[in-house]
């Protein structure tokens, strides 16, 4: 007998601002670089990268490239990422 297992993305299951500004939360609580990215990058595809970009003023492509598996976001990148959304980053004493 074969088990079929798929894939399980989180993307698919971010489909509200509370959710995805929770689990951004999160994550940047963690201060994992690679944990933050790999997030923006999760947020991105389940609001839709080119929509992100465009919201953004980024190329999508570079946007991919910048949130991708070995990517480094400037400042201006992570700022329009987020204030695309809707977020911004606060900070905390």
């Amino acid at each position: 007998m074969t088990v079929a297992i798929n894939k399980w993305d989180a993307a698919e299951h971010l489909d509200s601002d509370e959710a995805i500004a929770a689990y951004l939360a999160d994550v940047m609580e963690s201060g994992d670089r690679n944990h933050i990215v790999h997030a923006l990058n999760t947020v991105a595809r389940a609001r839709g990268m080119t929509q992100i970009a465009k919201d953004a003023g980024i190329a999508r492509q570079a946007l991919y490239k910048s949130l991708g598996e070995d990517g480094n976001p400037t400042l201006s990148t992570l700022l329009g990422v987020l204030k695309s959304l809707g977020l911004s980053l606060a900070v905390k004493a």
